[in-house]
């Protein structure tokens, strides 16, 4: 039987791709799927958000293919050490109580405070140098919501500071819109999503730089591991720093606020 050097070319192309194919890892990302702008689905359903840029730039930069596995957040860690799925792209902060049960990359999202307050206000929180003032919390009064990271902080550092506590961050925005307190403090994705770009976020703003606290807040969210896959471990750790360094985080943020929302000057613990 005579074969045609077209069609043996033609057959092995098909094999070589279909090896290829079979080769390709597939990983899979556990999400909430519900938490806006961050991880949730669009109206067509398609899976979107920040944490979905990411996870999906980072199977590219892999060459692996990215399955997205909605899990509620209560449920996240449990999971993944039950093996549903092999990632955790879910805005997770790394802290000292995740890291004894998970390995995390380096952070891809800050995380840290800021306070909001009227446009113009006269509150000197900070000093020139970016320091907290105390004198500045004297005779002011600051909302928060009770039992977060920030009321841990707030205490830590502003003991004697006069704080009014709220079951939700929703009873923040009301409650400084209507004056009852001076400024609130909370998560400045929170405050831009939900307050400063709506209309009632008229005539607010941010007050003195970021504040951040590696103990308290965390060092950022970050990609959640099983332990024992360092190899993963360090090709995630290698794409998050080439993202940052190209641009690409910048991208991500930029779609979603008019601010970066990705660590600047991140350094590993160890040469802080």
């Amino acid at each position: 039987m005579k074969i045609s050097v077209k069609w043996l070319f033609a057959a092995m192309m098909g094999l070589s791709a279909g090896i290829t194919a079979a080769q390709a890892d597939e990983l899979k990302v556990g999400i909430e799927c519900t938490s806006f702008p961050f991880n949730y689905r669009d109206s067509t359903g398609a899976y979107a958000g920040y944490d979905v840029d990411v996870a999906n730039e980072i199977g590219k930069r892999l060459g692996d293919k990215i399955e997205f596995v909605c899990q509620k957040w209560d449920g996240m860690i449990p999971a993944i050490l039950a093996n549903k799925f092999d990632l955790i792209v879910a805005s997770m902060g790394i802290t000292e109580e995740r890291q004894k049960k998970l390995d995390f990359s380096r952070p891809y999202r800050i995380s840290v405070g800021r306070f909001v307050a009227p446009t113009g206000a006269k509150l000197a929180l900070f000093n020139p140098d970016g320091s907290l003032n105390p004198e500045g919390f004297k005779s002011i009064k600051v909302g928060l919501q009770r039992s977060t990271t920030y009321d841990d902080w707030l205490k830590a550092k502003m003991p004697s500071a006069n704080v009014m506590r709220y079951d939700t961050v929703e009873a923040l925005f009301l409650d400084i819109k209507a004056g009852r307190v001076d400024t609130i403090m909370t998560n400045p994705m929170k405050a831009h999503e939900a307050f400063l770009s709506k209309p009632d976020g008229a005539g607010f703003g941010f007050v003195g730089p970021e504040v951040s606290d590696d103990k308290l807040f965390g060092a950022g969210a970050g990609v959640g591991l099983r332990k024992g896959n360092e190899a993963l471990l360090a090709k995630v750790d290698k794409a998050i720093a080439a993202m940052t360094e190209d641009g690409t985080l910048d991208t991500f943020s930029k779609k979603y606020f008019p601010f970066p929302i990705y660590p600047r000057d991140w350094k590993p613990a160890s040469t802080n």
